[in-house]
């Protein structure tokens, strides 16, 4: 499909191709921090509730950018959105590449997730409107390389892992080679109108239109629960598993090549068949998957459950985006902003720090005190040595393992029980200042399964919503039904 815009020819085709390019990007990034945070978090000797918070950056960061900009794509453009994208990408993974500790992880994290967020706010628009006819089904066709950038970045993650290289920061620098694709895809293309603008409906009619709908509202309340089930557990699948030592990153690839698959594959059948109703048996299929999650044990287990999880949340993102779309077309960009604003926002702000939170909640249930003592004691007695034949920065992780055990022991002593966070912090301390060593095995040993414990009870947490989707989701599938199926609702110029 090509259209005479501004003086030129609208290449949809290549629009689409660099949409995807785009959003490919926005997925690696994501896969990338999910690959990273347990590497970083023993790096920079990091709590649960702060990697939780660096996590959580990456998302509302990206909600934020939704937010400002998506409303103004229609006065922009989407051309100036996608380069102000590159930028927010290249930036944001050069001073996460460069970071010294928390502050600049977390800021590092959120300048990468506006440039994720300008994608976002650009290519809904662009996709609706170039595909008038058939939104739902090619915005899930476009979403297709939200896992399947994820399945790549993923299988990128493992692939450097498995030929020794193991540096965090070269798996950041990954998520430049798209992000330089998508520029050079651009370069040189002539951009549509929104079809908000090419309709004529008024700026005013837009807000009116969005903000008036109660269905709107509605649709908005449950983004903040898909998005939940879907992005929450997304990002710790690879730090949980693989605390006990299960390769969390390949299940993680499954599920996403799973979804992207499924979302390449069955866009026709989305397209005719109720996007409600789709909902409905996803809200379902999701609560049983997540479920199955939390008891996994094995990596057979681990890849049945996530079988079920993909199935059950592959066409959460992209059908909500459509049903907004089709059921309020007035809204135009900033209904698609608000809606995948909030779903990024929620992930950020609270499912995911609140997942690690209840992670350092109950790691100290799995702890056995009697040997985690002993480790306590184990790094007092040997760092001293290590710490004096070390030279350095090395040195001073030795100092600060040294210094947080012994805290432990004092609080231990003061009150009969062992502090919660600032344990598992001594055993992360003594397992950066020297992966080699004896405390550091040993700190290893109690803290894996730990780990996995908590972050599978956090996933537990997360489940319930399910049940609050089944229903929000059941009713309007069976309401369209009873009004003779699902119907949109068309713009003409």
């Amino acid at each position: 499909m090509s259209q005479n815009q501004n003086n030129g020819v609208v290449n949809a085709n290549r629009l689409f191709i660099g949409s995807s390019v785009s959003l490919i990007a926005t997925s690696v990034a994501f896969a990338m921090i999910g690959a990273t945070m347990g590497a970083m978090k023993e790096h920079f000797v990091l709590t649960n509730t702060e990697i939780g918070w660096v996590a959580g950056a990456a998302l509302w960061g990206f909600s934020i950018s939704i937010f400002i900009f998506g409303p103004l794509c229609d006065a922009l453009g989407m051309k100036l959105l996608f380069r102000l994208a590159f930028v927010g990408h290249f930036i944001g993974v050069l001073i996460l590449v460069f970071a010294t500790g928390f502050t600049t992880l977390f800021f590092g994290a959120l300048i990468l997730a506006f440039g994720n967020g300008l994608v976002e706010a650009a290519a809904n628009p662009l996709v609706t409107t170039i595909y008038p006819d058939r939104k739902t089904e090619m915005l899930n066709k476009f979403h297709v390389w939200f896992p399947g950038g994820i399945a790549i970045g993923g299988l990128i993650a493992f692939a450097m892992d498995s030929v020794g290289i193991s540096s965090w920061q070269l798996k950041l620098l990954v998520i430049l080679i798209p992000t330089a694709a998508y520029l050079l895809i651009f370069m040189g293309q002539k951009f549509p109108k929104t079809e908000r603008v090419q309709s004529g409906v008024s700026s005013k009619d837009m807000v009116k239109s969005t903000l008036l709908r109660p269905f709107f509202w509605l649709i908005f309340f449950a983004m903040m629960m898909t998005a939940s089930i879907e992005l929450g557990p997304n990002r710790w699948i690879p730090a949980v598993l693989e605390a006990a030592g299960i390769p969390g990153i390949l299940v993680l690839v499954w599920i996403n090549l799973l979804m992207a698959i499924m979302r390449y594959y069955s866009g026709p059948f989305v397209h005719k068949l109720s996007p409600t109703g789709i909902l409905f048996f996803s809200a379902i299929i999701s609560g049983i998957g997540l479920l199955w999650l939390s008891y996994t044990e094995t990596l057979a287990m681990a890849i049945a459950a996530g079988t079920v999880f993909a199935l059950g949340v592959c066409y959460f993102w992209p059908t909500m985006l459509g049903v907004t779309s089709e059921r309020v077309p007035k809204g135009g960009a900033l209904a698609l902003a608000l809606i995948g604003g909030v779903g990024t926002i929620i992930v950020g702000l609270v499912t995911s720090p609140i997942m690690g939170k209840i992670a350092d909640t109950y790691l100290p249930d799995r702890l056995p005190e009697e040997k985690t003592i002993i480790v306590m004691h184990e790094i007092i007695d040997t760092f001293p040595v290590l710490e004096a034949q070390a030279k350095g920065k090395t040195g001073k992780d030795y100092r600060v393992a040294i210094d947080a055990a012994q805290k432990v022991i004092a609080e231990k002593e003061k009150t009969g029980k062992l502090p919660t966070i600032a344990t598992a912090n001594a055993m992360r301390s003594a397992i950066a200042a020297d992966p080699g060593s004896q405390a550091a095995k040993h700190s290893k040993e109690l803290l894996g399964p730990a780990e996995n414990y908590a972050g599978k009870i956090s996933f537990r947490y997360i489940t319930p919503l399910s049940l609050i989707l089944t229903l929000i989701f059941g009713i309007l599938f069976f309401r369209d039904k009873m009004k003779g199926g699902y119907k949109t609702e068309k713009l003409t110029a």
